[in-house]
């Protein structure tokens, strides 16, 4: 099928190059000219594992192309709307960008007459699908349906093409019947559905993650006091089907593009129908004060922070992405700053970004140049070259051999048995 995909962001582009991988012909389309030409050039303009490759490919094979103008998808049967929907000042998700983009498909479809589908990938408010419908209303043959994304940064290009679910939500049979044509062939689960349900499944899952992690997060505060393992008690819950073991891991808190906006989101959807959220509302202040507490036990180890030598391990808010929205490690850094540490840092992916918001802070090449001479290292990102360490050598190259480990991903065991004072989050 002709698809053209408005929006070649993290979301956009990984839809894009997915699609064209199933032998669909794709049009990718964004405002930015520079954006543009340098993913013509095959060069994602966002690290995510294989996209590169596969982007360089999907061009190479005359499959995929890019073009800041709408006017180029005039042969499009499937117009995917990806664009972002930011947090607005009062925590309501921003649908300028969709509006735009709606505009824009309106212009099309008069210049350009056909049956189409207007597909709303974005993550938009419960009734947005309807109001987009609305706009669109006087242009005949059109079709609006929400299909949301589940994609996990750091393996995105995989979740696109082995979805754990595929969610379609249409009142319109032709809509209907064009995505499953566009998912021909694609093992997953189905679930059909309204375009408001649809739209409340995609900030539910969000909404229920973030909730698992602080639970567990403030479940390791209790942990810490109690001196038991959180890993462990982690394990035997998981255990149970009713459960299961994801999003149990205690941590620093989580971040990324879409758990924070995305539970905000929610809560401001829910009090504008007088609605009130309590558990939603623990979840974000559990994750918004979990950076504190992991820095408060540090502070309380090295009797103050001022003028202490402190390496960060791992900038992003997660592995295998450099993406730093809302990442932990900027309330870190920030908190350090301001204490009076000296503090080193090092991320394989995300410290240029990081260097641009925090000038004062030395960056180093390798994980282990971060150790030298420090009296404490922190680790808040589980990038593996901050975990596969030669700890032998980190030791010797420390100050004093203090580990806080903000992901529960150092080998605790080993490294107590070696001599380290290691700290985990709720570990005992």
């Amino acid at each position: 099928m002709k698809v053209a995909v408005i929006g070649t962001g993290y979301v956009g582009l990984t839809t894009a190059v997915s699609l064209a991988m199933n032998s669909h012909d794709v049009l990718g389309i964004d405002l930015v000219k520079a954006k543009v030409d340098q993913l013509r050039r095959g060069k994602s303009p966002i690290y995510e594992p294989g996209l590169d490759e596969a982007l360089a490919e999907m061009l190479k094979w005359g499959a995929l192309d890019f073009s800041t103008s709408i006017a180029d998808a005039q042969d499009a049967d499937i117009l995917f709307i990806c664009v972002g929907t930011p947090e607005a000042a009062d925590g309501t998700a921003d649908l300028s960008y969709v509006f735009g983009a709606v505009s824009d498909v309106v212009s099309l479809q008069r210049s350009s007459p056909r049956k189409r589908t207007i597909v709303i990938k974005s993550t938009v408010p419960v009734g947005t699908g309807d109001r987009v419908a609305g706009q669109l209303q006087g242009c005949e043959d059109v079709h609006v349906a929400s299909n949301p994304e589940f994609l996990r940064e750091g393996s995105a290009l995989l979740d696109a093409l082995q979805p754990s679910r595929i969610v379609v939500g249409t009142d319109h049979p032709a809509a209907a019947v064009a995505l499953e044509q566009l998912y021909e062939g694609v093992a997953a689960p189905r679930v059909s559905t309204t375009r408001a349900n649809a739209e409340l499944i995609k900030y539910a899952a969000n909404a229920f993650l973030a909730t698992r992690i602080s639970f567990m997060n403030e479940l390791a505060r209790l942990s810490a006091a109690l001196g038991t393992d959180i890993a462990t008690v982690a394990q035997g819950i998981g255990l149970d089907s009713r459960i299961g073991p994801e999003f149990l891991r205690a941590g620093v808190g989580y971040g990324g593009s879409c758990f924070p906006k995305d539970t905000i989101a929610l809560l401001q959807l829910a009090r504008q129908h007088g609605i009130s959220m309590t558990i939603l509302d623990k979840v974000r202040e559990v994750n918004t004060t979990q950076p504190a507490w992991f820095l408060e036990q540090l502070r309380n180890r090295l009797e103050g922070l001022h003028g202490k030598k402190i390496a960060v391990l791992g900038l992003a808010f997660k592995p295998d992405t450099d993406d730093i929205r809302e990442a932990p490690s900027l309330q870190v850094l920030d908190a350090l700053q301001k204490a009076g540490a000296d503090v080193s840092a090092y991320d394989p992916i995300a410290a240029p970004v990081v260097r641009s918001l925090f000038p004062g802070i030395r960056y180093t090449s390798t994980a282990a140049e971060a150790f030298q001479g420090v009296h404490a290292a922190l680790l808040i990102t589980e990038w593996k070259e901050c975990v596969q360490l030669n700890w032998e050598e980190v030791k010797a190259s420390m100050a004093a051999p203090v580990l806080f480990d903000g992901r529960n991903a150092w080998p605790s065991r080993e490294l107590k048995k070696a001599g380290f004072d290691y700290t985990g989050v709720g570990k005992s």
